[in-house]
């Protein structure tokens, strides 16, 4: 079964977002220092159950949740939404030593992502 395995919160402002989330929960948030703009979120104490996230930059100036599932193949998955009614938002981009992720809408719009664990991925 496939699973929700991440969160990401985008902000116009992604500096104010993760002050005002470490300062609500005490979440622990640093910038990550990858090929793209984006801030790392460990939502959960040693032990606890739960997801981490991210936060990212809005590009269009919105703000939004995004959840992140868990998959086999993005590649499939991306057929599997298309077959469905749903569209590509973000086409299949590679996360150097972590894996594959697309953006993708189910038909009324709604917006999450399909990852694809590979620690080999360049």
């Amino acid at each position: 079964m496939n699973r929700v395995v991440h969160f990401e919160l985008s902000s116009p402002d992604p500096d104010r977002a993760a002050a005002f989330y470490k300062d609500l929960f005490g979440w622990e948030i640093q910038k990550w220092d990858g090929p793209a703009e984006y801030w790392l979120v460990n939502s959960a104490q040693l032990g606890d159950i739960g997801i981490d996230g991210g936060f990212m930059r809005s590009m269009d100036g919105s703000a939004r949740t995004i959840v992140t599932i868990d998959v086999d193949s993005v590649d499939d998955a991306i057929a599997k939404v298309e077959a469905a009614g749903g569209t590509v938002a973000l086409p299949k981009q590679t996360i150097p030593g972590i894996g594959y992720q697309a953006y993708c809408t189910d038909p009324d719009g709604t917006m999450f992502g399909v990852h694809q664990r590979d620690e080999s991925a360049t």
